[in-house]
């Protein structure tokens, strides 16, 4: 199943950098977490490079990214997710807002996506 996700993400990659869309930074992410433990749905809003803990989850966010001139288009964000006081991540990399399946974080108790970015 693993390796069926990747070769779709590579094809969206590909016809993505085919049409090279033009993108703007935001200044950070709209952000939910869901605790599947509780069923707790949390949203955050997070400045760029800012780091927010969830229950046992440290978020940080890099990057965010939008269409030019559509800053409600689909976003991109880079994350980095922590298990507190874990040095090792148990997610680094970017997620899309419309497609988080292409690249998930896989944490038997958390799940996060990127809404939106945030502009100023």
């Amino acid at each position: 199943m693993r390796f069926g996700l990747a070769v779709l993400a590579l094809c969206a990659c590909a016809s993505a950098a085919s049409g090279q869309q033009a993108t703007s930074n935001g200044t950070g992410a709209e952000l939910r977490a869901l605790d599947k433990l509780n069923g707790t749905v949390r949203d955050v809003v997070l400045p760029e490079s800012g780091v927010e803990r969830i229950g046992r989850i440290e978020i940080e966010i890099r990057e965010c990214r939008y269409p030019e001139g559509d800053p409600a288009g689909d976003a991109f964000a880079f994350l980095t997710v922590r298990e507190a006081g874990q040095a090792d991540p148990v997610f680094r990399g970017w997620m899309i807002a419309t497609a988080p399946a292409l690249n998930p974080m896989d944490h038997p108790r958390y799940d996060v996506w990127v809404m939106r970015c945030t502009t100023s």
